[in-house]
C-alpha cells in the first residue's frame, strides 16, 4: 500500500470511529478486516497526526476546579457551570437549572423516593428535565407548600411538576412554608395526614435543595418574611437558608420563632437522607452556601463557576488560619 493510499484508508476509518460513531468491530467488518487492523490504523492516525483529539480549556479548568472542591469541601461530586464572564444572575441560575437537569437522571436511577424543595432554581430545574418513565417513583415535598403568591414555585407544585416528568407519582403537603403561629403549627402537623407525609418525606433516597440567602430573597418577594422577620433573623445572625430553615455561619440552625414555626423535615433529618443535592447559583449566595457546607449538608453540588472559585479561596484562606 503506497503512502497515498495508506493515508486515505487511516482517513476514512478516522472519519468512520470519530464522526461516524461506529464500532472498530463495525468498521472491521464493513472494511473486510480484523478488529486489531482497524485499531492500529487509528493509532497510526493519531501518531501522524490526521488526527487530534483535544480538550477544551475551559472543561479542563472547570474539572480542575470541581475536583479542587471535592477535595477541600469533601464532598460526593462537584459540578461547576461555566459562565463565561456572564453577569446576568438569571441567566446564570438557569444555566446551573440545566445542568442540574443534565446530571439528575443518572443519580436517581433505582431510586424510589424523591424529595423537592421550593424555589425559582428548582423551578428551572423541573422545566429543564426531560420525560422519563418511573412509574414505580415517588416525589415528596420537604416542606410545606401552599400560598397564593409565586405558586408555581412552591414545593407542591414543584413535586407535582417533576413527578410528571419522571412518570412518578407524588404526595402533596398540605402546609404553608412557615405556619403564622405556633398554635396553628401544631394543629397542622398533629393532622394524620400532614403527620404521615412528613414521616414519609424524612425517608427519601434523595434529596434535591435549594440554598437561599434571607435578606435578598423569593421568600422576602413573597410576603413569607415581614420586616420584623429579617430583624430577627439578624439578631440570630442567619446568613441563609435551606428548605426554608435558616442557619448560622458555621451552619447551625437558629433558634428563634420563625424558625420553630417551619413545617417540613428538620436539618438533622436532611442530614440522615442517602444523597442531598444542592442546587444554587448567583454572587450573593456565598454566605449561604459555606455555612451550608459547614452543616454538612450535602453530598453533591452544582454551582457556578464565580461561586465555585470564591467557595475555593474561602477554604484556602481557612485552612491557611487554622494552620496558623
Amino acid at each position: 500500500m503506497d503512502n497515498w493510499t495508506e493515508k486515505r484508508e487511516m482517513v476514512r476509518v478516522a472519519k468512520l470511529y470519530y464522526l461516524t460513531g461506529l464500532t472498530q468491530a463495525e468498521i472491521a467488518k464493513k472494511l473486510g478486516v480484523s478488529r486489531p487492523v482497524i485499531s492500529k490504523m487509528l493509532q497510526r492516525a493519531k501518531d501522524t497526526g490526521i488526527v487530534e483529539i483535544y480538550i477544551r480549556d475551559e472543561t479542563v479548568s472547570m474539572v480542575e476546579l470541581e475536583q479542587q472542591l471535592e477535595a477541600v469541601l469533601r464532598l460526593d461530586e462537584v459540578i461547576v457551570v461555566p459562565s463565561y464572564g456572564n453577569k446576568n444572575e438569571e441567566v446564570i441560575k438557569q444555566q446551573v437549572a440545566k445542568a442540574a437537569a443534565q446530571y439528575l437522571p443518572k443519580w436517581i436511577r433505582n431510586k424510589r423516593r424523591i424529595g423537592i424543595s421550593w424555589g425559582t432554581t428548582l423551578y428551572h430545574l423541573v422545566n429543564e428535565y426531560p420525560f422519563e418513565r418511573h412509574h414505580k417513583m415517588k416525589v415528596y415535598p420537604l416542606v410545606g407548600g401552599i400560598g397564593r403568591h409565586r405558586i408555581e414555585i412552591h414545593s407542591n407544585q414543584l413535586a407535582y411538576e417533576f413527578s410528571k416528568k419522571l412518570g412518578a407519582s407524588c404526595e402533596f403537603l398540605y402546609a404553608p412554608a412557615i405556619a403564622d403561629s405556633m398554635e396553628l403549627k401544631r394543629q397542622l402537623i398533629d393532622s394524620p395526614d400532614i403527620r404521615s407525609i412528613l414521616e414519609e418525606a424524612r425517608q427519601v433516597e434523595l434529596a434535591i435543595v435549594g440554598i437561599g440567602n434571607p435578606y435578598e430573597s423569593t421568600m422576602t418577594e413573597m410576603g413569607y418574611l415581614k420586616e420584623e422577620d429579617l430583624c430577627q433573623l439578624q439578631e440570630g445572625k442567619a446568613v441563609g437558608d435551606i428548605s426554608s430553615r435558616f442557619i448560622d455561619k458555621t451552619g447551625k440552625p437558629i433558634h428563634n420563632d420563625l424558625n420553630n414555626r417551619v413545617i417540613g423535615i428538620e436539618l438533622d433529618e436532611l442530614e440522615h437522607i442517602p444523597t442531598v443535592v444542592g442546587v444554587v447559583s448567583g454572587s450573593n449566595k456565598l454566605e449561604a452556601v459555606w455555612a451550608s457546607l459547614q452543616g454538612n449538608y450535602f453530598d453533591k453540588l452544582i454551582i457556578d463557576e464565580y461561586l465555585a472559585e470564591v467557595l475555593l479561596e474561602k477554604a484556602k484562606e481557612v485552612s491557611i488560619s487554622e494552620r496558623g
